[in-house]
């Protein structure tokens, strides 16, 4: 299984920015999936994150602002950035839980994109 992330760039304070990841390989059916982001130098923070039913949850630093949010038919998930910050810039990555059979789920990562914002 492998997790592609895209949509990272420079962005002004104010702009908006709309990642995605998109799950590949032997998938059975993937449960909760989630965005971090990390500092250089700093520990890796979630984000957000949602249920496979859509139920989402946010860091404070970021709720009324970004919205997490899934197509589970094109086994992706997205994170709409708006109102952006310049604290907002960081390495993003997604990570999921991933069945590859029936009872058998493991957690994966994506590789980080990179979201600048500048003031």
């Amino acid at each position: 299984v492998q997790l592609q992330a895209s949509g990272g760039g420079l962005v002004q304070a104010g702009g908006s920015l709309r990642l995605s990841c998109v799950a590949s390989g032997s998938i059975f059916s993937i449960n909760a999936m989630r965005w971090y982001r990390q500092v250089l130098g700093k520990q890796r923070q979630l984000v957000a994150s949602i249920t496979p039913i859509g139920v989402p949850y946010y860091a404070d630093s970021v709720k009324g602002r970004f919205t997490i949010f899934r197509d589970n038919a094109k086994n992706t998930v997205y994170l709409q950035m708006d109102s952006v910050k310049p604290e907002d810039t960081a390495a993003y990555f997604c990570n999921a839980d991933v069945a590859m059979r029936l009872g058998l789920l493991s957690n994966f990562w994506g590789q980080g994109t990179l979201v600048t914002v500048s003031s």
